[in-house]
C-alpha cells in the first residue's frame, strides 16, 4: 500500500513520504545537481529561524530578526532598517565571506538585474551594499505566499490563473525591454502579496541581452527542471533567451490550471528528456474545465522550437487580457 502523501514545497506536487526531503523527484534532484530550486512555500512569508543567537543580530545598519528563506545560494533575513526604521527582507549570500568568486559575482549580477528594473509586479529592491566583506540587499517584505503555496490545496480558477499570469508576463516584458532575461521563472519565484498581486522575484540567473560573457558555463542546466526550455535543460546557457522566459510563463499557467508541471518524472534526467523530447499532456485532458482558450495559450507558449512560441511575453499578457475580456 502507498504511503501518506505530502506535497512538493517546489512545485506541489504530490508525494509519497520517501521522498528526497519532501521533494519531487525533479525538484530534489535539482538540489542535488546545483539547478536553481526555492526552499520553502512562504518565500519572505516570517514563518522561519531566529537570528543567530536566539535575539536580533547586528549587520551593519540592520538588525537581523529571523531567517525567512533560504536556496542554494542565498539566505533571507526579515531585518530592521535602523536608520529609516523600517522592516525589510535582507538577502546575504550564504557561505557570507567565505564565498567563491562566481558566487560573489552572480548575487552581485542579480542584485543589480533587478535594482534597475522599476515595476509593479517586480519586488523592489532598495539597497545594495557590503558589510565586512558580506554582499547584500534589502527588498520590500512581503508577507504573502509564492505561487507554488498558493496553488498546494487545488488548481486556480481560470481566470485567476490568467490574471495572474497577465500580470506577470507584463513585468517580464518590462525586464526584456530594458534587456534583463530571467531565465529562472518558476512558481516559487512569484511571490503574491496582500492584495493578490503577483511580484517576480529571484533574478539570480538573470543576464543582460548585451553581455559579452555569461556567469555559467557552456552545458550546464539553467533554471528550475520542471520549468525550463528545451534550450535551457539542453545545457546551452547561450541559447536561453527572451522566448525562454516565454516558454517558462507558459508553464507557470500550465501549473496554476492543472496543480503540476508540464513535465514531471522520477528523475531529472527523465524529466529534462521529457522537457527536450515529449509533448507536454494537453490542460483539457488532465482538467475538461480548462476554458479551450487557455490551452491554446499554454501549449503555444511550451512549443519545442522557440520559434514557434509567442514572439514576446508582452503577445502573452495581450493574449490574456483579451480571454479575460471575453474576446475570441
Amino acid at each position: 500500500m502507498a504511503g501518506p502523501t505530502n506535497t512538493c514545497p517546489q512545485c506541489g506536487t504530490s508525494l509519497s513520504d520517501s521522498t528526497l526531503d519532501g521533494m519531487c523527484p525533479g525538484c530534489a534532484a535539482g538540489i542535488v545537481m546545483g539547478l536553481a530550486v526555492g526552499a520553502g512555500d512562504d518565500q519572505f512569508a516570517g514563518a522561519g529561524a531566529s537570528a543567530p543567537g536566539g535575539a536580533p543580530a547586528q549587520f551593519g545598519e540592520f538588525e537581523l530578526i529571523e531567517e525567512i528563506d533560504r536556496g542554494g545560494m542565498g539566505v533571507v533575513y526579515r531585518a530592521r532598517q535602523k536608520r529609516l526604521n523600517r522592516t525589510v527582507a535582507l538577502k546575504m549570500i550564504l557561505a557570507g565571506r567565505f564565498a567563491g568568486e562566481e558566487q560573489v559575482r552572480r548575487f552581485r549580477a542579480e542584485a543589480a538585474a533587478a535594482a534597475g528594473l522599476r515595476h509593479p509586479n517586480i519586488l523592489a529592491i532598495h539597497d545594495v551594499g557590503e558589510v565586512d566583506g558580506q554582499d547584500y540587499f534589502c527588498m520590500d517584505l512581503i508577507e504573502g505566499p509564492n505561487l507554488a503555496g498558493l496553488v498546494r490545496e487545488r488548481p486556480l480558477p481560470a481566470g485567476e490563473a490568467a490574471q495572474l499570469v497577465m500580470e506577470i508576463a507584463g513585468a517580464v516584458q518590462f525586464a526584456h525591454e530594458q534587456g534583463v532575461i530571467h531565465r529562472d521563472l518558476k512558481p516559487s519565484n512569484i511571490i503574491i502579496d496582500r492584495d493578490r498581486r503577483p511580484l517576480v522575484t529571484d533574478f539570480g540567473l538573470a543576464r543582460r541581452l548585451d553581455a559579452d560573457s555569461d556567469l555559467t558555463h557552456s552545458g550546464q542546466v539553467l533554471g528550475s527542471p520542471n520549468f525550463v526550455a528545451p534550450e535551457q535543460a539542453a545545457g546551452g546557457s547561450r541559447e536561453a533567451g527572451p522566448l525562454s522566459d516565454v516558454y517558462s510563463l507558459g508553464a507557470i499557467l500550465y501549473y496554476l490550471l492543472v496543480g503540476r508541471p508540464p513535465f514531471l518524472a522520477e528523475s531529472l534526467e527523465r524529466t529534462l528528456s521529457m522537457v527536450l523530447g515529449s509533448d507536454a499532456i494537453p490542460p483539457r485532458r488532465l482538467d475538461p474545465g480548462v476554458p479551450r482558450d487557455l490551452e491554446t495559450i499554454c501549449l503555444k507558449c511550451l512549443e519545442k522550437e522557440p520559434a514557434r512560441r509567442y514572439a514576446s511575453a508582452g503577445l502573452i499578457a495581450d493574449e490574456l487580457g483579451r480571454f479575460l475580456c471575453g474576446e475570441p
